[in-house]
């Protein structure tokens, strides 16, 4: 295949490391700089131009967008996806990841365990956010820092409160996150490629430092996750919408809490941890899945009039409970189910014969006036009534 890694460090172990990986399996790789891009919109066709001449044809790009670029890079990468070029971490992936509230949003709304997070913006809330996540110490992040930087440990509420003002008078933006003490001074990167966690590694602080950053210090060494660490992993992954992401975990007490989906991950300090050749698993997974450019599903099945996607949960006591989809009588409402996802689980391309279970989310294509039928009405949050104070109560009995 022809590849192309978006990079502008061609110099750099990873880089290096992932053109040599494509060259010994007989590849066609450049290293192409991502801001001599030109993106062309002027034609009938999407297109794109390099150091102001017309791009040759690539199967596959490898994007390694620095944070600086975020905005260009995402969108070069997006360019090549609306030519069909293959991309293993699409400009959304990676829009998504880069932002740590935005990332923090997503993932928690697919359960993922992670530290307590809040994001306020008025002083007024900053001490009360700070108690929702359980008090001082806390860990205070600039919503675009890397490698540590822009990760602060606050001792004390007030250091808190003063470093989040001060940060905020520079227009940064903060997250409070929980501070998990019981794993002070180290984490877990796992390497996703596809599917499967290719290698993980333990990275640990030095000395007093609570960062564990290898780009700080930290010392590293090879770790076999466990069944659930895996899972959380290429879960977290998949939901970013990355194929290829190093997910850097805490080890909390009940279980794995992710700190971060990192989708430009480097590559030296966990192939020399744990000697493994994961550049060339990257590269394997890329040639294996050229063949499958990445598709916006939504915005395809949506332009057809009256069509569109949707998911529909059943709830316990609806009549679906216990039918397969075959007797739900979805077919005959014009209504095609594509996945269901069944608590962590996902069935794709469910058959008829599957039976149907309480709290099953069914994505959905289909008629959107038989859809829209089955969707029930948004629970209203009830109104919070406050108690009046006693005196005030002492004072109604009297009159």
């Amino acid at each position: 295949m022809r590849l192309a890694i978006l990079s502008r460090a061609p110099r750099s172990y990873s880089t290096r490391r992932l053109r040599a990986a494509a060259v010994d399996r007989g590849h066609d790789v450049k290293v192409l700089n991502t801001l001599r891009f030109s993106i062309d919109l002027s034609g009938d066709a999407p297109d794109l131009q390099f150091r102001g001449r017309q791009l040759r044809d690539y199967d596959a790009i490898l994007p390694r967008i620095g944070n600086s670029i975020t905005y260009f890079g995402t969108a070069v990468v997006r360019q090549f996806e609306q030519m069909d070029v293959y991309t293993p971490n699409t400009a959304n992936g990676i829009t998504n990841s880069r932002d740590k509230l935005r990332a923090t949003q997503i993932l928690a709304r697919h359960d993922i365990g992670m530290p307590a997070t809040t994001f306020v913006r008025d002083r007024a809330d900053v001490i009360p956010a700070i108690e929702r996540v359980g008090g001082a110490p806390v860990v205070l992040k600039l919503l675009e820092g890397t490698q540590g930087i822009g990760v602060i440990l606050a001792p004390t509420i007030k250091v808190a409160e003063a470093i989040i003002e001060t940060l905020q008078s520079t227009r940064q933006q903060v997250l409070i996150q929980r501070f998990v003490s019981e794993s002070k001074g180290r984490d877990i990167r796992a390497l996703v490629v596809g599917d499967r966690v290719v290698a993980a590694m333990r990275r640990v602080a030095q000395g007093d430092e609570f960062r564990s950053n290898v780009h700080r210090g930290g010392s590293v060494e090879a770790v076999t996750l466990d069944a659930e660490y895996e899972r959380v992993a290429v879960r977290a992954a998949q939901i970013m919408g990355l194929k290829v992401a190093g997910v850097d975990m805490l080890e909390g007490n009940d279980g794995p809490l992710v700190m971060e989906v990192n989708s430009s991950p480097g590559l030296e300090g966990i192939e020399r941890a744990t000697n493994l050749d994961i550049a060339g698993a990257i590269v394997d997974y890329i040639g294996d899945q050229v063949a499958f450019p990445q598709i916006d599903v939504r915005e395809r099945l949506s332009i057809s009039t009256g069509y569109g996607v949707a998911e529909l949960v059943v709830h316990g006591d609806a009549e679906l409970v216990g039918r397969t989809i075959k007797e739900s009588g979805l077919w005959e409402r014009d209504i095609t189910v594509l996945t269901v996802h069944r608590g962590t689980s996902v069935i794709p391309n469910a058959k008829g014969r599957e039976v149907l279970e309480a709290e099953d989310r069914l994505l959905c294509f289909g008629r959107l006036e038989e859809m829209r039928s089955m969707i029930p009405e948004r629970p209203k949050r009830r109104k919070r009534v406050k108690r009046l104070p006693k005196d005030a109560m002492e004072s109604l009995q009297e009159d």
